[in-house]
């Protein structure tokens, strides 16, 4: 072995302990940003709450449920899904029929989740929904 190779050995550690740093450093970044990856539906069935919460010709957030829940008509309900397919962050807010994604802009229509304004591209997911005695329960 030549004095070149410990040498070579301790640059090519240093590479690889700076790319790990930094791949650590990027996770925590988007978790902080709150862009991390999230599941786009609910893993198991998840109650909202009462029908009276979503607004007829409007829609409802359940934020902490990553739901969204509209009623395009009396009676008819639709959900789909609170993440945002750009980039996994949770949708913020709805107004004006339109649901924003706080992270980089993306708007949703609110009663199809069908994308507005990008960088989305893919509409938000359909999540199952059920109503019995004016109470949802989506991902049933």
């Amino acid at each position: 072995m030549t004095d070149a190779q410990p040498a070579a050995d301790h640059a090519r550690r240093s590479v690889l302990q700076g790319a790990a740093l930094a791949g650590v450093a990027g996770l925590g970044v988007t978790a902080l940003s709150g862009c991390a990856a999230k599941p786009a539906k609910p893993a198991g069935p998840v109650h909202l709450g009462s029908t009276d919460q979503v607004p007829v010709g409007g829609a409802a957030l359940f934020r902490d449920d990553k739901v969204v829940v509209a009623q395009p008509a009396k009676g008819h309900f639709t959900a789909f899904s609170a993440v945002c397919t750009h980039q996994g962050c949770v949708v913020a807010s709805i107004a004006h029929g339109v649901i924003s994604c706080p992270c980089h802009g993306s708007e949703f229509n609110a009663l199809t989740g069908a994308v507005v304004q990008g960088p989305a591209t893919r509409a938000l997911p359909a999540v199952s929904l059920k109503v019995e005695d004016g109470k949802m329960i989506a991902g049933s």
